[in-house]
């Protein structure tokens, strides 16, 4: 076995593994979005492996969080998934009230359900401009979907006094109530962001070229979907119509009526128009939920210590559903933490579609980044 180009990885760049075989290494430096790796096994032209290098960047969340009060688990929680920090935190949060055995007031459901709503077309749109970019079909979609995001990071500074990483929610509710003005000034953003919506289906999504480099490729049918564990808008583009929101319903979701999007190809094309029309249905969601706000308190108080026990709460994430079960011995810490990401699930997704079809090596980062994958999400 000789080996090729030197680099930075153990086995060089590229490595020759003979029978004209070779061993490519996509990272470990920032690929497109997140510190991670991909092995990939190629002939130059066909893929017969990928395998996605998890452990590369962990950081064990899940210890550090024993050695943290409920509260303090917040900051890093968020760490996982910075684009989706909402989402994310709510499986904590949650897990932890049914610890505790307390409920939000209902003003807190509906003000958790909107941020996290404005969470997830923050998570589409930069996803869709990855994908975009990975496609090499036009690069100013991306600047298109970063500008885009502007008004809506706006308006959670306004709402949480930060532009990331909020630590907006805490076990009980939300740390403070909606200012004044924010609801008009987030009715006339999601009036606008329709119209950017339709701007992304003409110039993008109806384009016969973008068309032309996502359809058919990459398919995963409704059983392989079900299988091998897909998750989010990619196992809703095979025909699967789950949605943990739905049918686990939490925070507002249960009082507030919408639909599933789904597509039947389970191509890189559905993964993605996926996403965008989970934008519009997220745009819905806002509405109803500003429509029908309660009035009361936004927090209820949180009780010092839980008493020993186990609880498991599932959350709809940007990139699909997460678990979070928190084991307590009764004191202010959880005794265990184990989190279950969806990025991971669709990572195995991803390794299994060379095994399945052809898979060409130009196609390799469409195929990858139809998945919208997180590695710190994965890796925590």
């Amino acid at each position: 076995m000789s080996t090729g180009l030197k680099g930075y990885s153990p086995f060089g760049e590229i490595e020759e593994l003979g029978d004209g075989l070779f061993r490519l290494n996509i990272g470990p430096q920032h690929p497109i979005s997140g510190q991670g790796r991909f092995i990939v096994i190629t002939d130059g032209e066909r893929v017969f492996d990928i395998e996605m290098d998890i452990g590369y960047s962990h950081r064990g969340i899940e210890k550090i969080l024993e050695y943290k009060t409920f509260v303090q688990g917040i900051v890093p929680v968020e760490r996982m998934v910075m684009l989706d920090t909402s989402n994310i935190l709510m499986g904590y949060v949650g897990a932890i009230e049914r610890v505790l055995g307390i409920e939000p007031p209902p003003r807190a459901n509906y003000i958790r359900t909107i941020v996290m709503e404005i969470n997830r077309i923050l998570s589409h749109l930069y996803a869709l401009g990855l994908l975009s970019e990975a496609a090499a079909w036009n690069p100013a979609v991306f600047l298109w979907t970063t500008a885009d995001r502007e008004p809506f990071l706006d308006l959670l500074e306004m709402l949480t006094g930060a532009r990331w990483s909020y630590s907006f929610f805490v076990p009980g509710g939300v740390r403070a109530d909606i200012p004044n003005g924010f609801i008009d000034r987030l009715r006339k953003t999601l009036d606008w962001f329709e119209k950017r919506i339709e701007v992304y289906e003409e110039a993008w999504i109806y384009n016969e070229l973008f068309r032309m480099r996502t359809e058919g490729m990459g398919v995963v049918s409704r059983q392989q979907a079900i299988d091998w564990g897909l998750a989010g808008p990619n196992l809703r583009a095979s025909g699967v119509p789950y949605d943990t929101r739905k049918n686990e319903p939490y925070a507002a979701y249960g009082e507030l009526d919408f639909r599933i999007v789904t597509h039947n190809a389970g191509d890189s094309y559905a993964r993605g128009w996926a996403r965008v029309e989970e934008m519009k249905v997220s745009v819905d969601i806002i509405r109803q939920a500003l429509d029908n706000l309660p009035e009361g308190p936004v927090k209820t108080r949180m009780p010092p210590r839980p008493k020993p026990g186990e609880a498991l709460f599932r959350v709809e994430t940007g990139r699909g559903e997460m678990n979070v079960y928190i084991v307590s011995d009764g004191k202010d810490k959880p005794y265990r933490i184990k989190i279950s990401p969806a990025s991971f699930r669709n990572f195995f997704t991803i390794e299994m579609l060379p095994k399945t079809q052809e898979v060409l090596l130009a196609d390799v980062p469409v195929l990858i980044y139809s998945f919208d994958p997180w590695f710190l999400d994965a890796d925590r």
